[in-house]
């Protein structure tokens, strides 16, 4: 993802799900995992990085709706805010949540002091990108990014079969089929950290 010209990588839920990649979360300033989690696992929940000379901090929330137990992310939002303004105006936050009223929860309480929220773990991109009153651009989920068929990017049969028999087999990716593109991109201004524009993508049927 890197090679391909990916700057910075948030993440949710499934990021301790391989143990390989725990001493990589504690080695990379490029890849974080939510701030929220207990201060002891490997990683950490925000960074920055430079484009075109100006620094973007990212911070990555989980919530706690439907998810597995966290902090606060209110209360960290305050803490992790308190050195990322220090540092840049432009600020992007990504809150993996189930939850729909807990992201917009968190948009209302943080409007006017980050640039962009966009909501992740749902897979389904949402139609409600906007403009908050302080400045803050908002989507409730940003959306999926992989195989359109089988179930939420998963391969179909052993997702059916959890719902048919209650007993759990490990998913895999979708392999087969279309692809789909899920992005949202966001105009700031680098002086005042506000946003100007979001505009919503999704491309469907890609080869």
């Amino acid at each position: 993802m890197f090679e391909s010209g990916v700057d910075f990588i948030t993440s949710g839920n499934h990021i301790f799900d391989k143990r390989e990649f725990r001493e990589y979360l504690e080695e990379s300033d490029r890849v974080i995992r939510p701030a929220n989690y207990p201060p002891v696992v490997p990683g950490r929940g925000s960074g920055t990085f430079a484009v075109d000379g100006v620094t973007v901090g990212v911070l990555n929330l989980m919530g706690r709706t439907f998810m597995p137990p966290g902090d606060d992310p209110f209360r960290c939002a305050d803490e992790q805010l308190e050195n990322l303004r220090a540092l840049t105006r432009v600020i992007v936050l990504d809150m993996h949540a189930e939850a729909t009223s807990e992201k917009v929860a968190m948009a209302r309480y943080l409007d006017g002091r980050v640039s962009a929220i966009y909501g992740t773990h749902t897979h389904v991109q949402t139609a409600d990108e906007q403009i908050l009153p302080g400045g803050t651009a908002y989507i409730t989920d940003v959306g999926m990014t992989g195989p359109t068929e089988g179930v939420i990017g998963m391969d179909s049969g052993p997702v059916l079969d959890r719902f048919l028999t209650g007993m759990s087999e490990r998913f895999n990716v979708q392999k087969t089929g279309t692809k789909q593109f899920c992005a949202a991109v966001v105009s700031v201004d680098p002086e005042t950290g506000k946003a100007s524009e979001i505009k919503r993508i999704f491309q469907r049927g890609i080869a």
